[in-house]
């Protein structure tokens, strides 16, 4: 077992941070060129949408989801416990100019989140019954009408299955688990149990039910969050301009802080950014168009304008808190790292125990008490976590769907169910590896499909 958790540590790794970042990079950049920078010329469009189509009370409709319901179910797959853990993990390793470069990979994959809301839209079908089906494998097949495209459609639905469905919701719930158990003192198997019965009510509800949770669900534990951040920064208010300075300055300078050469720090730096930033808003991985195949709009270009919106939502706004938060309180003032260098960043680290999982608290605790910080992180992570369960499980969903056919959904929801309880048992690093793996391996069929129909993507961009 740690030959198989070394190999596909390895593995992922290089996919990361060499194959998946440049493929990912540079399909934001194509996309931004050849929708000549839409979210630019369209953010305004994007944001009108979004508010336009607010409600916490939306269309319950068998044959989709209104714009706001889609975007909100995307939401809740993209904000996860990468927000927190994940911010901290890239700060920590990569200094916090890794934040610039999740700003810039957030820039680029508002494009690409646009390509795959407009391909989603385009390419859905409507059965016998009037239900709607769409999302990445669709427009594969579409891409590809042939033995080669049927191959690539299979390869996304089972990795979607695998990753987001089964092992995905088993590792947010084993976080869910292991924080409240330290912030409340709850046995983890008691908020395993608890997670089923509510996962359980809201997978056999269908789409109308999960689309009636997200729209309640997203705005509610955002604004918490949000709020919350906001009390710590006004705590910090006087560290804020050096907060930014930090963020900007180390973004091309990190040697400074992490030490190394400056071309080893800054590849440090870059892909830490790159590659958190591209895994937290998720644009590229094919998982969010399933949720955007199902909205009902007037054309496909208005629900690319609020894929992006999702985008910005995930990294400029709810990932950036964690950011503000972290750097603020551990990088500057009296923090821990406010005084580090090259050559004892690395040792103060490990002195004062400070990790990815616990940043937050920590940052929390210094305004505030450890109690407080360890309620609010848990509670955070606790909505964080369980939209995503509710995100991931509906994409698995529609992948089980594609394979199987209808029948096939009962015995996934079961299976769904039962790795969320097994996630809150035990910790296994191979497990989270293996998401990862997967999670991977869902964005080469769903890239090479978006480049094959960005003729598509274009004309949709070029009318408005």
């Amino acid at each position: 077992m740690d030959k198989l958790l070394d190999t596909v540590s390895l593995l992922n790794r290089n996919l990361s941070d060499y194959i998946l970042t440049f493929l990912l990079c540079g399909t934001g950049i194509y996309f931004t060129i050849r929708t000549r920078f839409v979210q630019v010329r369209c953010f305004a469009e994007g944001w009108k949408r979004v508010f336009g189509n607010f409600s916490l009370h939306g269309e319950n409709s068998r044959s989709g989801l209104s714009s706001f319901q889609a975007l909100s179910t995307a939401i809740a797959a993209q904000v996860g416990t990468g927000n927190i853990v994940g911010a901290s993990g890239a700060i920590l390793t990569g200094g916090p100019g890794a934040i610039f470069w999740m700003w810039v990979i957030a820039f680029f994959g508002m494009a690409t989140s646009y390509a795959e809301a407009v391909l989603a839209q385009k390419t859905r079908i409507t059965d016998e019954n009037g239900n709607l089906h769409g999302g990445p494998c669709y427009y594969i097949k579409h891409a590809f009408p042939n033995l080669f495209g049927k191959i690539l459609a299979v390869w996304f639905a089972v990795a979607t299955i695998i990753s987001l469905g089964l092992m995905g919701c088993m590792v947010q719930a084993n976080s869910i688990g292991e924080t409240c158990q330290n912030a409340f003192g709850i046995p983890a198997p008691v908020i395993g149990i608890l997670i089923v019965i509510a996962a359980g009510a809201i997978f056999l509800g269908g789409i109308s039910r999960i689309a009636r949770v997200t729209e309640k669900l997203v705005p509610g534990m955002a604004l918490l969050y949000l709020a919350g951040g906001l009390v710590i920064l006004i705590c910090r208010y006087d560290c804020l301009p050096e907060t930014f300075g930090l963020i900007f300055k180390f973004a091309f300078t990190p040697e400074a802080l992490i030490g190394g050469s400056f071309g080893a720090a800054l590849k440090t730096a870059v892909s830490q950014g790159v590659k958190r930033g591209l895994f937290s808003n998720e644009a590229g991985m094919g998982s969010t168009p399933h949720a955007h195949a199902l909205a009902n709009v007037k054309s496909p270009h208005e629900q690319g304008t609020v894929a992006m919106i999702g985008v910005f939502i995930d990294t400029a706004i709810i990932l950036t808190m964690t950011a503000l938060i972290v750097i603020s309180t551990i990088y500057t003032g009296d923090g821990p790292l406010a005084h580090a260098t090259g050559e004892t960043y690395a040792e103060i680290i490990a002195n004062a125990g400070l990790t990815k999982t616990n940043l937050v608290q920590i940052a929390v605790a210094s305004v505030s008490t450890t109690t407080i910080g360890n309620i609010f992180v848990a509670i955070c992570l606790l909505f964080f976590a369980f939209s995503t369960i509710i995100g991931w499980n509906f994409f698995g969903k529609i992948n089980c769907h594609y394979l199987f056919g209808k029948k096939s959904i009962l015995f996934y929801s079961i299976a769904a169910l039962v790795f969320i309880y097994l996630g809150t048992l035990v910790k296994n690093d191979l497990v989270w590896e293996l998401q990862d793996l997967f999670n991977q391996l869902m964005v080469l069929p769903n890239v090479i499909a978006l480049a094959a129909l960005s003729g598509m993507v274009a004309a949709s961009a070029k009318k408005q």
